[in-house]
């Protein structure tokens, strides 16, 4: 097998996911692939209009779901290892996740943000990071403290049908959790019309409610 002939997808079930999965990332819970952040920009001529590519995830990697902790952008091993880190790092923003890897199927580049010494190392296949050793790097990184984290990782509300919330929603819901485990009583969203308010501010009181955190919630959706 020729591996320089190998499409990105091959590389990533051939080397990345299953370096991934021997350090422990669990399939199921941790691990999401083609991970759509933005819809694509919508060109307009005349009176056609056109919309460029979705911008999506290679890799997304969770301490539990809703919960991000990394972005892996894979190339074809015919590109240098490092060639994915850019496209990562614009993820990384969306997502607000401080690590960041790029793999051709040789190895990986981890870009860390909490390591100011040196933000970026080169990496063995076998030498990927452990879920617990991601969490607790990202944990120092945040400030958490062990008296936040049981809300901080309070599950989601989940009806069975696979909705996920988008990539700022996801921002808002957990940046409001943090704020309220900081003891945090003042809190103000500001989000446009039909980017999905009421199911925000539904999860948020999920949270709250389910953590014992709060008693009652009110709803009040503002034009």
């Amino acid at each position: 097998m020729d591996k320089k002939s190998l499409r990105n997808c091959d590389i990533i079930s051939k080397y990345i996911m299953p370096a991934v999965q021997n350090a422990g990332w669990d399939l199921m819970t941790q691990i999401r692939q083609e991970v759509k952040l933005r819809d694509g920009k919508v060109i307009v001529r005349g009176q056609l209009g056109v919309r460029k590519t979705v911008k999506s995830a290679d890799i997304v990697l969770y301490h539990q779901p809703n919960i991000p902790l990394a972005v892996i952008e894979a190339k074809a091993n015919k590109h240098e290892v490092g060639k994915g880190i850019q496209q990562g790092l614009d993820y990384a923003r969306l997502l607000e996740v401080p690590f960041v890897f790029s793999s051709n199927g040789d190895g990986f580049i981890f870009h860390d943000k909490t390591n100011t010494d040196q933000l970026e190392t080169q990496i063995q296949l076998s030498d990927f990071p452990s879920p617990e050793q991601l969490w607790q790097k990202y944990c120092k990184f945040r400030g958490f403290t062990a008296a936040q984290l049981p809300l901080i990782t309070q599950n989601y509300h989940d009806d069975g049908s696979g909705k996920t919330p988008r990539y700022y929603q996801l921002q808002a819901i957990n940046k409001t959790i943090e704020a309220v485990s900081k003891d945090k009583n003042r809190i103000l969203l500001v989000m446009a019309t039909g980017t999905g308010k009421t199911y925000t501010a539904f999860q948020i009181i999920w949270r709250l409610w389910t953590a014992r955190v709060l008693s009652q919630g009110l709803i009040m959706p503002v034009k």
